[in-house]
């Protein structure tokens, strides 16, 4: 097991909530450092346990990364005695991450002020599709209703087609990732005022966080943005070519120096001094034929070759990469970008590692998702409860 060097060592972290949005706050927190206790239903545990495309050997790949660096506990918080376990462990917490609908917390007596008035340094983070104000607070708020309403669904894909999602769940992450930094800040607060504070991280609000000018331009020209497909209009070249065998390449030579030396790596300096496409603007505005003729030329050579040619003439480049590119490509090797974990049932597991690499005090994967109530003893007793109080709760179906 990786030793904990993380800067956030020492920090208890109280973690309800399931699939993606709570739980990737909470790992990466303990990615970090920080002792993340999951609660969890003990009977069916949190729903990721059992998502993904394939299941092998029964278990989802989804949860060791997801589930990493977390205790899990087994806890039924609809019982009176869940509820006053999962009290005691948030009274002894410096973080409460949920991701429930709102109002559902305050009907079990564990709203924010009530949280606050036992343990006043408590920082709540909590996690949803709107918010926990406004007409919207109270509805079901998955990734897709946020990316749509953030804005990130319209401008996905390409203009002929309906809008297309990104391929993972950006909304859930990019909320989660907001709820970190919420809750980082307010550590920060809480050395100046001794108290916590709760953050309201919402999932259309963090989309339209990285929606760049968006609202912006459309308030001061009018003009809606709308789907562009590989490209982004009025920047060129910026675009995916062909190569031959079916492959494809990346290159971005959009800037006027960089324009000059593609040109010269395709044999054509006289492109950089061309009218059609001597300056940003003109390119941009001939941008279409601009790629067809990068087109034609890319789809004479291999995508290696390629890559190679482009990078000795100092043209941003690369490759699409899918997961077997990753593990086999020497930039990743070299950073470690991806760990091997053991797991009990699958064995050796590859993962995403830690981000971002701090020099000091940096992140890792010290162990993948555990098993569905695997330290509910050892919390517990961390709390008080003796052997016996916990096998009482256990034949109640508490834990």
């Amino acid at each position: 097991m990786e030793a904990n060097r993380g800067p956030l060592k020492g920090l208890k972290v109280v973690e309800m909530g399931t699939l993606i949005a709570g739980p990737f706050c909470g790992q990466i927190l303990g990615d970090f450092g920080a002792d993340v206790v999951k609660i969890e239903d003990p009977k069916s545990g949190d729903p990721m346990r059992q998502w993904g495309r394939s299941l092998p050997m029964g278990l989802s790949p989804w949860w060791p990364v997801i589930g990493r660096n977390k205790r899990s506990v087994g806890l039924d918080l609809r019982t009176p005695e869940g509820r006053e376990i999962a009290r005691k462990l948030i009274d002894q917490a410096d973080v409460l991450i949920e991701n429930f609908r709102p109002g559902a917390m305050e009907k079990w007596g564990m709203g924010y002020e009530a949280l606050a008035a036992s343990n006043p340094r408590l920082i709540v983070a909590r996690v949803s599709g709107f918010g926990q104000t406004g007409p919207y607070a109270g509805r079901a708020g998955y990734g897709l209703i946020g990316e749509a309403m953030g804005g990130l669904r319209h401008i996905t894909g390409e203009p002929d087609r309906p809008p297309a999602r990104a391929g993972i769940s950006i909304g859930d992450s990019l909320t989660a990732m907001h709820a970190v930094m919420g809750i980082t800040m307010a550590l920060h607060a809480r050395e100046r005022t001794g108290r916590g504070q709760m953050i309201d991280a919402a999932l259309y609000e963090s989309v339209l966080a990285v929606m760049e000018n968006l609202v912006t331009e459309y308030d001061l020209t009018g003009y809606v943005r709308e789907r562009s497909g590989s490209i982004l209009p009025g920047i060129a070249p910026s675009n995916v070519y062909p190569c031959t065998e079916g492959e494809m390449i990346l290159i971005g030579g959009n800037g006027d120096t960089v324009f000059a030396r593609l040109a010269e790596a395709m044999g054509r300096p006289e492109l950089a001094a061309d009218p059609r496409y001597a300056t940003h603007a003109a390119r941009g505005a001939n941008q279409q034929e601009l790629d067809e003729l990068i087109g034609a030329w890319s789809s004479e050579w291999k995508l290696p070759e390629l890559i190679e040619h482009l990078e000795a003439a100092g043209v941003p480049c690369g490759r699409v990469f899918r997961a077997p590119d990753m593990l086999e490509n020497e930039q990743y090797q070299a950073r470690q970008a991806i760990v091997e974990v053991d797991h009990p049932v699958f064995g050796k597991v590859k993962m995403q590692n830690a981000f971002p690499k701090l020099s000091e005090t940096p992140g890792a994967v010290r162990w993948p998702g555990p098993g569905l109530g695997e330290h509910t003893e050892e919390v517990l007793a961390e709390i008080g409860l003796s052997t016996e109080a916990v096998a009482s709760l256990r034949a109640k179906g508490v834990v």
